[in-house]
């Protein structure tokens, strides 16, 4: 059954994939003459005169990315072991009930393709800085973000932060990229807000910092927010960063205006991808390892990264609507409004092997603001995640499909952002 499952776990992570590599084939053309190139070969030849073009560019990060999905695939199992001996593991907490409910799981290994993640773009960024001289302070601050951000993840993995140092993390972890960052500071604000953003047609400081600080803040937060479900993590960030690649390749293939930027988006989001997918292998239900909140964390400032250093940030917010409306539906629980227990995440019913809403105790005349019609006496009320909303609304499900199910809106979510960004956005903003 095992092989039969992998065939269709690898035919459903082709589905995001599709779309930005047909765009990136077309581009690219036969591969052949600028193989040869980089060997002195062929019909294509570089010297430092004459740099490579970005099909040859485009081709080398993709093998790039090969390499980190492989070495990502086949080191997870190895690193495993070293973070169960240092009793770095947790239960699965889905699996109550079961005979996996004790089983100790190898926790944090997002360590494992963030580091490949970090020695695919050190490559990458040797050639792009010999072509791109402009944007090395760019690269370095991102590496260097990306890098602490990384530590950041792993050491709450290890000593478990509370939620309001959770909150502030990213927020520091920025600051070499905000320090570092020396090209436009300007924001093309939506037309309704530039009354309350601007001021005599220049942004304002707290517009400025405003803007950015959400970008990080809310990439970095977001797939923390949704964690808990075998594979949620992972394939959410898989499906975004396809998403990135797709609307990167399309604004390289119709706007030369802003190809660098671009290229320079594209160059991380595929070793992004490649270590991302090799990831989701082993932590797809049911999973052999927890991605932990170092993987979250390093997700999250990636994206963040190429959003602002790429000037696509607002593009990249539309990307994250599940993300952001699991926040604001969150926040009565994240600021303690109303109860928030330390695990939100679905409970699981051992008499009927499906996932249902998992809840917290309240007296019959508190929240009634929360509970629906005709349970206004309820003493129990769902937690406020996303999550939990799915199953309010569908019903109880297994893990499985209700990850499935959420990587569905995710697709969905994406598809629909990329519509507002090509088809609605010129109504917001000036051309």
């Amino acid at each position: 059954m095992r092989p039969w499952h992998d065939g269709v776990n690898a035919l459903a992570a082709a589905i995001p994939l599709a779309a930005p590599a047909y765009l990136l084939m077309d581009l690219v053309g036969n591969p052949i003459p600028f193989v040869l190139g980089w060997f002195g070969g062929g019909s294509v030849r570089f010297t430092k005169d004459v740099p490579p073009p970005v099909e040859s560019q485009l081709l080398a990060y993709v093998l790039v990315a090969m390499l980190g999905y492989v070495g990502t695939r086949k080191l997870v199992p190895k690193i495993k072991v070293y973070t169960l001996r240092r009793g770095i593991s947790g239960k699965d907490l889905g699996k109550r009930g079961t005979s996996l409910a004790d089983k100790d799981v190898p926790e944090a290994l997002g360590i494992v393709p963030g580091a490949v993640f970090l020695i695919c773009l050190t490559f990458c960024l040797v050639g792009y800085a010999t072509t791109n001289p402009s944007k090395l302070l760019d690269c370095n601050s991102a590496l260097l973000s990306i890098c602490f951000m990384l530590f950041l993840g792993f050491s709450d993995d290890v000593l478990e932060w509370p939620w309001r140092y959770k909150l502030l993390l990213p927020t520091v972890a920025s600051l070499p990229l905000l320090c570092c960052y020396d090209g436009s500071t300007s924001i093309v604000v939506p037309i309704p807000m530039r009354s309350w953003l601007m001021n005599e047609g220049s942004l304002t400081t707290f517009g400025w910092l405003l803007g950015h600080i959400v970008t990080v803040d809310q990439n970095a937060n977001g797939a923390i927010l949704n964690l808990g479900i075998n594979g949620l993590e992972a394939g959410q960030s898989f499906i975004i960063g396809c998403a990135v690649l797709l609307h990167n390749l399309i604004e390289i293939r119709d706007n030369e205006a802003y190809r660098e930027n671009h290229l320079f988006s594209i160059m991380i989001m595929l070793s992004f991808v490649g270590v991302t997918l090799g990831l989701l292998g082993h932590n797809w239900y049911p999973a052999s390892v927890f991605v932990g909140d170092t993987y979250c964390y390093f997700a999250g400032m990636t994206f963040a990264v190429v959003g602002i250093l790429g000037h696509f940030s607002k593009t990249l917010l539309l990307f994250f609507i599940p993300q952001v409306l699991n926040f604001l539906w969150s926040i009565p629980q994240l600021f303690k409004v109303v109860p928030c227990p330390k695990h939100r995440l679905p409970k699981f019913n051992p008499d009927t092997g499906l996932m249902q809403p998992s809840t917290f105790g309240c007296k019959s005349d508190q929240y009634r603001w929360l509970k629906l019609p005709g349970s206004k006496d309820a003493t129990e009320i769902p937690n406020m995640t996303v999550i939990n909303l799915c199953l309010q609304i569908l019903g109880p499900m297994s893990e499985r499909a209700l990850c499935i199910t959420l990587l569905g809106l995710q697709i969905v979510c994406c598809i629909f952002g990329l519509i507002l960004r090509y088809h609605v956005a010129q109504f917001f903003f000036d051309d």
